[in-house]
Order: C-alpha cells, then structure tokens, then sequence
C-alpha cells in the first residue's frame, strides 16, 4: 500500500514536468522544479530501498547458532539399587518342642555360636538314658563274649552278634545325642537380633520363624544395568552412591563384581559394590547409582540439539558459514552421536567439520541446506 502510494507520486511529478514543458514556462524555472522533483525522487527511492530491506530480513529465519569444541567428556548414568547382606537369617527350630527359654532381646549382639534358644529336651533325655542303659549291657555282653572266644569256647555267631548289638546301640545313642544338641538354638554368625518372632511356652516348628539375625558390619550394595553399558563397567569402576531417605549421605564406592551373565528377560547384567565397617545402613535400603562409564580427555562435542536426522536414520548438523552481516549461508554435514549426557554430544566427523565451527543449535526446525538464515 505504502510503496504504490510512492509510485503515484512519481507519476503525478512526471506528468506535472510535461504539463510545463507543453506550456513553455521559462527555461530557470523548468531547472529549479526539475531539481525538485530529482531530490523528491531520490527521497522517495531511498524510502522504497528501505522498505525492500525491511521486508527481505523479517522472511530470512531466525536462527541460534553454537561453536564445535575440543573438550573433556564425561558420561554419567543413574540406576536405583538395592542395599544387601548375605548375613540376614530367619531361624527356625531344627526340632519341634516346646520353647522352655529365650536367653536374648530384640537388638542383643550375639557371638556366632552363643546359645539363642532353648527347647524342652526332656523326652529325649529321657530316650538317652534308656539306650545309654542297654548300651552299657551290650558292652557287658560282648565284653564276656570276647572272653569266651579267647578261651575257644564261646562261637563266632555270638560274638558277632554282641558286637553288632553293640555298634546299633552306639549308633541309636549318637543320633538322639544329635537331635539334644538341635533343641538348643545357637547364633549362625556375630550380629544383632533384629525380632524375636517366638514366646516362651509357645510350641516350636522347623516351618516356623523364631528369630531374625542381621549382620549389617559389611554390606553390599547391588543394581543391574542394562547390556549396553556392560562394556564400559568393570571390577574397580567408582560409583556414587546416595540414598533418598539420608539426603545427605553420597559415598564413593567401588565395582567389587560384575555378573557374567545377562538376564534374558530383560537384557540387564549385575553389579555390586562392597561397604564394610558401616554402621548406619540396613538391608533393603534404596540406593541411588551414579557411574561414570564414559570419560574422554579430548573429545569433539557439540550441543545435542544441533543434531537432526534424515530419511535413513543417519545423523547430521547445520553448519553456518557467514556471508553478511549477521546472515549465514548453510551446509549439510553428517556426523555420528557417540553418546550425548547434560545436553551435549561427543561425535565422531563423517565430513569436514573443524573446531570452532558454527552449527545451528535453536531455530533449526523448517530449515534447508539451500535458505540463508540470520542471528539477532
């Protein structure tokens, strides 16, 4: 609308020169408005040049260009795990009975071996004293047949048989001698009684729970991971290590194991790490990995979202090289993401593409290799 009104002005000035020179007004004055009208034209041709200009920057896309650099990269990931120990027991009573004594509390340290529970034994004590008393005259019995058989008097037959009543006996007497010692319960290892699930009086089972004992004086903490990263992780790989319910509790530990075996179900392998001397956390506590399974000294990396991909799946980036003032001219560089962490990609260069280099990070969407694209 603007530059039309421009162009009718133009016009209205030409025709007013040829509606003089028709009329033949003197030739100063014709010089004068000739001057005019060219300083009126030159005004009116600036402001049209503008406008173009105007209207030719607002339709080139507006774009955030980043640099390619040379720079240390770290790649961090993140997995829950679990706190674990293989000294956590639910003890059962090996020999049913009655529960005569508890000789220990919830939260009593025990020794390994010290006596936890005991379990009324009386009938087989009584069952001991019974073959004890044939045990002894069997002895007697054989005793006497041996001395026969020195003498040549007494037979094969008998003694065999008094040395064999013997040796049942004996064996009779160990086995009830082995289910005495089961009706007391002992420690299985040092710890702490967590609960003490039985009461004194109460019937005892070998299904049933008496107490729990944990050892919690070396731990471990345990996760899987996903195939991917089993090339990276080994034997002495640093993990942090911080648990939702002490949020200020983060410890470096290290990879004390790693599986040799993947999970078919869900492609994961396992890793555990070792804490010994701890004094605060439990079995079964939430725990909170951060392993860092990728660090390059030197790597080329560049903001991730510079990286787009085409038809065939195949990475690439925008470079910008400069042509005006604040516009840019664009080319299609193929490059392949090695990983990417916090926002930036460590790449490996399928064309040329050197530090420093402009890419197109924000206002990327939409744009082709053939438009040019300007920054504020």
């Amino acid at each position: 609308m603007k530059r039309n009104t421009i162009y009718t002005l133009l016009l209205i000035g030409s025709g007013s020169l040829l509606f003089g020179c028709a009329e033949t007004p003197k030739l100063d004055e014709l010089l004068k408005k000739k001057s005019e009208l060219r300083k009126e034209l030159s005004e009116l041709q600036e402001e049209i040049n503008k406008l173009e200009k105007t209207e030719d920057v607002s339709s080139i896309p507006l774009v955030t260009l980043g640099k390619v650099e040379e720079q240390e990269f770290v790649h961090k990931i993140s997995v829950q795990g679990n706190v674990e120990t293989d000294q956590d027991a639910v003890i059962n009573a090996e020999l049913g009975g009655l529960i005569s004594t508890i000789h220990v509390n919830e939260g009593d340290r025990v020794e390994k071996g010290q006596s936890l529970v005991s379990i009324d034994a009386s009938m087989i004590n009584a069952s001991i004293k019974e073959v004890q008393t044939q045990f002894d005259y069997a002895n007697y019995l054989l005793k006497k047949q041996e001395e026969l058989k020195e003498r040549g008097i007494g037979s094969e037959f008998d003694y065999e048989g008094a040395l064999n009543q013997v040796n049942s006996l004996e064996s009779k007497l160990n086995t009830l001698q082995l289910q005495k010692s089961k009706a007391t319960i002992v420690a299985p290892f040092t710890g702490v009684i967590d609960q003490v699930f039985a009461k004194q009086g109460q019937m005892a089972s070998p299904q049933g729970p008496v107490l729990r004992i944990v050892n919690t004086n070396e731990i471990t903490i345990s996760a899987d991971l996903s195939e991917k990263h089993l090339k990276n992780i080994h034997v002495g790989t640093v993990v942090k290590v911080s648990f939702p319910n002490f949020k200020d509790t983060t410890i470096a530990v290290k990879v004390s194991s790693v599986a040799n075996y993947i999970d078919p179900t869900n492609r994961t392998f396992r890793i555990t790490a070792t804490i010994k001397n701890n004094k605060i956390l439990v079995p079964n506590m939430l725990a909170e990995l951060e392993i860092t399974d990728i660090k390059e000294e030197k790597a080329l990396v560049i903001p991730s979202v510079s990286i787009l991909k085409d038809y065939n799946n195949r990475d690439y980036v925008f470079a910008a090289k400069k042509s005006k003032e604040n516009t840019y001219t664009l080319k299609k560089v193929f490059v392949n993401e090695i990983e990417k962490f916090n926002g930036v990609s460590m790449i490996e260069v399928k064309e040329k593409l050197s530090v420093g280099s402009s890419l197109v990070v924000k206002g990327i969407k939409g744009i082709t290799e053939s438009d040019i694209v300007r920054t504020k």
